[in-house]
């Protein structure tokens, strides 16, 4: 079973807002959350830090996003700034703008009312690993009937460390409504200590777990109809290059070309812009910077070729604020 949100993810059409570093639970050691995002109160908007509410509102609007996913740390520790932004969101895009939150808490009935009233939609709980398998009769079997009183979706999203059927017993008894099992990773912020506690990573695989895609994870859980096992290369292949795609279509300019991983390429030369008017070259094919001109990259290679141009180069970024460059490649 695919939620709402995760079709949206797939599609890359989510934002994902981190909104809060902070989170009271110390001991998962198998917390990806990098050293740039670990205990800071700073927001950032897919890889956009955000100053001003309009910056939001901007992301989301440069990759045409369906909706917002809402991360942290702990969401729930920041729960005036997390509702502000979700009603920010929904009066900007409206209802049918999908938000669903990641949490590692309860939080309890009121957060759920205020979350519900602020506009989300979806709340995934992750539970404290040590917890797994002795939750029934507790506060976490108690918040996914609360959750769902206040108007909220409520489900799982957990790491694939282990088979644990007392998620599959939720969903019978239709407490949660999905559970997400994301393939286990290393990460850079997580790789001593995942080492440390004996995990290693499979083999020929960058980020992936030796034993996350053991057989019991994905024939005891994953064949469950309301369970979706999330492998690291989708992730990768489908959400994050999918949601480049919709960015770089977005923000190309006329000129650039976006390639199938989600990047814009284009031609740059410090040739001056007189050069380009002396030869006629149309306007929609280049534009002047400050210190260097902008231009289709194969008309950069046939004029470099032609002797019109002494020298470029074909730039590929990323289409993101930052604009981070992957390649350059020089042409002459």
């Amino acid at each position: 079973m695919i939620s709402k949100g995760c079709e949206q993810c797939a599609m890359g059409g989510k934002m994902v807002l981190f909104v809060y570093g902070y989170c009271d639970q110390r001991d998962c050691f198998y917390c990806p959350l990098g050293e740039n995002r670990k205990n800071v109160t700073d927001v950032y908007a897919n890889e956009r830090k955000v100053e001003r509410d309009e910056d939001v509102i901007a992301e989301a609007k440069r990759m045409e996003a369906l909706g917002t996913s809402i991360t942290g740390g702990e969401p729930q520790e920041a729960m005036a700034k997390t509702t502000r932004y979700l009603r920010l969101l929904k009066e900007e895009f409206g209802e049918e703008h999908h938000t669903h939150l990641y949490t590692g808490i309860t939080g309890g009935r009121e957060n759920m009312r205020q979350l519900a009233e602020a506009g989300l939609d979806e709340i995934r709980f992750h539970p404290p690993l040590e917890l797994w398998g002795e939750m029934h009769g507790t506060e976490w079997e108690d918040i996914l009937y609360i959750a769902r009183e206040e108007g909220l979706t409520p489900a799982f999203e957990i790491p694939g460390i282990r088979a644990e059927p007392e998620f599959l017993e939720f969903l019978d008894e239709g407490a949660a409504e999905f559970c997400n099992i994301n393939e286990f990773e290393m990460s850079d912020g997580n790789y001593r200590r995942m080492q440390e506690a004996g995990y290693e990573l499979q083999e020929g695989h960058m980020s992936a777990v030796e034993g996350s895609k053991d057989a019991a994870i994905l024939e005891e859980m994953a064949s469950h109809e309301k369970v979706y096992f999330c492998t690291s290369v989708f992730k990768d292949a489908a959400q994050h290059r999918n949601r480049l795609k919709r960015m770089a279509r977005r923000v190309r300019r006329e000129f650039d070309e976006v390639t199938d991983d989600g990047t814009l390429v284009y031609g740059k030369t410090y040739a001056p812009p007189e050069r380009f008017e002396a030869l006629g070259v149309p306007e929609e094919f280049y534009t002047v910077k400050t210190n260097h001109v902008e231009v289709a990259w194969w008309l950069l290679e046939e004029m470099v070729e032609a002797g019109d141009l002494d020298t470029g180069e074909i730039v590929e970024q990323y289409p993101t604020v930052n604009g981070t460059v992957v390649e350059r490649t020089p042409v002459a």
